[in-house]
């Protein structure tokens, strides 16, 4: 796991923030070289480390895209996005390079084609007033496994976010 480490005292800056309760994301920026960032989530809380890195944290329950994009002299060597949601203390979860303790992962989408089609479609929920942390987990769930299998997400529309909405009003 990728892990931010206090060059002065040789600690993980991660593992000093672990005991919050809160989910830990390490972001690097590097214009053209390593690009970590956020793309949807509401931050608790945020620690700049220096000019190219920061932690930002999320409190359990919310949901967050996190894209990570790298190069070196010859191109891109990954593209990737996940749309995660953060774990309570003791619930189960996947782990993630960059993110502690993990969360459930409801979408990854690997390669830059699937990546931009991911982020198309976040701006394309956001074009409807929607904020794409506030979708439905199953809809993120359902266009990680189309675009698995190759083929075309349902789009998300207002009339599924309202039944969304309604659903999450009845059941706990």
């Amino acid at each position: 796991m990728g892990t931010v480490v206090d060059f002065r005292s040789g600690r993980s800056v991660i593992g000093a923030m672990g005991d919050d309760g809160l989910t830990h994301v390490e972001l690097t920026w590097v214009e053209k070289k390593i690009e970590y960032w956020i793309r949807f989530g509401s931050v608790a809380q945020e620690k700049i480390l220096d000019r190219h890195r920061r932690v930002v944290s999320f409190r359990p329950r919310t949901v967050f895209a996190f894209v990570r994009w790298a190069a070196n002299d010859f191109g891109t060597i990954i593209s990737r996005v996940d749309i995660v949601r953060v774990v309570a203390e003791g619930e189960a979860h996947q782990t993630l390079p960059f993110v502690r303790p993990g969360g459930d992962i409801l979408l990854r989408s690997d390669g830059w084609p699937k990546v931009e089609r991911v982020l198309q479609m976040i701006d394309r929920i956001e074009q409807l007033g929607i904020d794409p942390e506030a979708v439905s987990a199953d809809h993120w769930r359902h266009v990680h496994n189309r675009l698995t299998a190759g083929q075309e997400p349902r789009a998300y529309t207002l009339d599924i976010h309202r039944a969304h909405l309604l659903r999450r009003r009845v059941q706990p």
